[in-house]
């Protein structure tokens, strides 16, 4: 038996002992070399350059008490606190108060201003640096002397006129502060921590207008050590910006880009054809900002920026989060010619329009969504929101409180904290959760924004998907394979092709609301250079119909008790999916498509809000919306 069993076990391992005695087993190089492999998974990134292994969610706009706007009116946390509250961590807000997000995130840029960095904690500890200055130490007296406030306003007055501090000794050592705790916090693979500021343009004192760039370092803190941050103070042109940038890659050969925001209160002025000089945009200006700024911020907590009911007036979801009054500091009111060089849809048309007349789209952005939040907490959640300031933590009457008090004395253009949104977030395709995996994700523009949940989505645009694809599960390596990625372009048109074929996947936040539908929009222009767009909804829940122009015109229906702030995910659908080809489609007009996918509707911040202090809402104020998400754009071009 012995013997049978030896015998047996000698059969078994032949193979081996084969190998081994002629020394014929092949290498590791050997085996690389050969083009079919067993394992699908070893070479899956080698062989497409693309591929985004996973989506990691992050802001990448946030302030602590080292911007002066939030430390001189009350925000006690430092980047320290930001940190560890974005890794989960639980902290005690600058009122006292308990917080602590439902997930960690994945990312984080801590994006304090650039003016007078670092002014309120430098007060507050009396550091020399600021005390040899002849402003420094007048805040200081008046701070201790209980005129805070006053101080506050006075540097904000010094905007325009230049840098009130000018000591490079203090920009030195905030910068370095600031450095420190990123490093301190960046785990690769786990938690990122990617250093940045903002760039704070007003433009003018007589309409200051929203012209802000978060500047945001691909490189660790040797690299941007090498550099303090380019300041408003110094220039608000943001093509001076660019060349302090372009001047940082050649220096230091790191890596660096900047992401405009808040273009609805820009006035006009964040998607314009002419240049703060006045004079046109023309080729050059168009490489430079797509080299720089290869996302845009469409939305956060001073309004939604995707599209306005003016501008899109058959959109139904157009309106949301509007914030249309006038510039960022209530000077000049919003005029409706503004209004299409202020919002993400009609600016990717209106890039498509200067690509006809200079050969570059200056605005081919992807989009992300992050907070703006100056409390430095990154919170999105409509039950889990912190306020735009420390002013309007969680408290019976947060909601009456300004976000923005109009400079010019007419209270129409004044902002409220109950008109603000709990949003949003920044969702990156990336191949690993490090520096460089997430910035190489946002300048492929493989990036989405939500308007706080976490929404995820897939969308792919090529000219062979098949609708077998889509259910496969493989389906995004095919999505790679046979076309690009959200943030692509379209190659020209196969002779032996027909339309371009989409494909779009959406499944829900398991701790939010129900997926509603997911839709396609297009924009495109026309020879002649007019602008067109159009809504076409590709997958809708619970089986309801899609008419033949595109469009599902019942609603999906809403749950929200308002009264407790409560909803039920009984309607909608955890996940959906479509594969569309434009039924539109003329090769020779170049086109924009991007997918918006929106939730069934939940309960906004003021209704929890009303719940749990049993205040009450003017009857202007949303008591449920639909959250959403925005991709970024696939573009054709002839």
């Amino acid at each position: 038996m012995k013997r049978l069993w030896l015998i047996a076990l000698i059969v078994l391992l032949m193979p081996t002992l084969l190998f081994a005695q002629t020394d014929i087993s092949p290498t590791a190089a050997e085996m690389a070399g050969k083009e079919r492999i067993y394992s699908p998974y070893v070479e899956r990134t080698a062989h497409n350059s693309n591929f985004a292994e996973g989506v990691y969610w992050g802001d990448t706009h946030l302030h602590t008490r080292y911007s002066s706007d939030s430390g001189m009116i009350g925000n006690r946390l430092g980047p320290d606190e930001a940190y560890r509250f974005a890794k989960g961590e639980e902290v005690l807000t600058s009122t006292g108060q308990r917080a602590r997000l439902i997930r960690p995130l994945d990312f984080l840029v801590v994006s304090d201003h650039a003016e007078a960095l670092g002014l309120a904690p430098f007060i507050a500890e009396g550091n020399p640096d600021l005390l040899a200055t002849e402003n420094g130490k007048r805040w200081y007296d008046m701070v201790n002397a209980g005129k805070g406030y006053e101080a506050f306003l006075e540097w904000g007055a010094t905007m325009f006129t230049g840098d009130p501090i000018k000591s490079q000794s203090m920009q030195r050592s905030v910068w370095d502060r600031q450095i420190e705790a990123a490093e301190l916090h960046n785990n690769p693979g786990q938690f990122t921590a990617l250093i940045g500021y903002e760039w704070t343009s007003l433009n003018t004192a007589e309409s200051p207008s929203n012209l802000h760039r978060v500047v945001i370092f691909r490189d660790d803190g040797r690299r941007a050590s090498e550099v303090v941050p380019f300041s408003a103070y110094q220039s608000m042109d943001p093509e001076d910006l660019w060349k302090w940038m372009a001047n940082y890659e050649t220096k230091t050969g790191g890596r660096i880009m900047a992401i405009p925001h808040n273009g609805n209160l820009s006035n006009g002025l964040m998607f314009s054809v002419e240049r703060l000089n006045g004079k046109r945009i023309d080729r050059d200006y168009a490489e430079a900002r797509m080299k720089w700024e290869p996302l845009y911020e469409v939305t956060q907590i001073k309004g939604d920026g995707e599209a306005h009911p003016f501008l899109s007036s058959e959109d139904e979801f157009a309106d949301y989060g509007t914030w249309d009054k006038g510039d960022i500091a209530g000077m000049k009111p919003k005029e409706d010619e503004m209004l299409q060089y202020e919002y993400a849809r009609t600016a990717l048309q209106v890039g498509l329009q200067q690509q006809q007349k200079l050969g570059v789209n200056p605005f081919k952005f992807g989009m992300v969504g992050s907070t703006d939040a100056h409390t430095s907490l990154a919170a999105t959640r409509d039950d889990n929101f912190w306020g735009k300031m420390p002013t309007a933590e969680p408290s019976a009457d947060r909601y009456e409180h300004y976000v923005i008090k109009a400079f010019s004395g007419d209270e129409s253009l004044s902002t409220y904290e109950y008109e603000t949104l709990a949003s949003g977030l920044a969702a990156v395709w990336a191949r690993e959760n490090t520096r460089e995996g997430i910035f190489n994700g946002m300048q492929k523009k493989e990036t989405y924004a939500t308007t706080g949940t976490r929404i995820v989505v897939r969308f792919f645009g090529g000219w062979d998907y098949a609708s077998d694809d889509l259910y496969r599960p493989d389906v995004v390596s095919i999505g790679y394979d046979k076309g690009v990625p959200m943030g692509g372009d379209l190659a020209s048109r196969p002779a032996d092709k027909g339309e371009p074929t989409f494909m779009v996947g959406a499944l829900k936040d398991p701790s939010a609301g129900n997926l509603d539908r997911i839709q396609i929009i297009k924009g495109w222009v026309e020879k002649k250079g007019k602008r067109h767009e159009k809504i076409y909804d590709v997958a809708v829940s619970d089986g309801r119909k899609i008419d033949a122009d595109g469009r599902c015109r019942t609603p999906v229906g809403n749950t929200v008790d308002t009264d407790n702030a409560i909803f039920t995910n009984d309607i909608g659908d955890a996940e959906l999916r479509a594969i569309w080809t434009d039924p539109e489609f003329d090769p020779e007009v170049p086109a924009v498509y991007y997918a918006r996918v929106m939730e069934i509707p939940t309960p906004t911040w003021q209704a929890h809000d009303m719940a749990f202090f049993g205040t009450k809402m003017n009857a202007d104020v949303p008591l449920s919306h639909q959250e959403r998400a925005y991709t970024s754009p696939i573009w054709y071009t002839p």
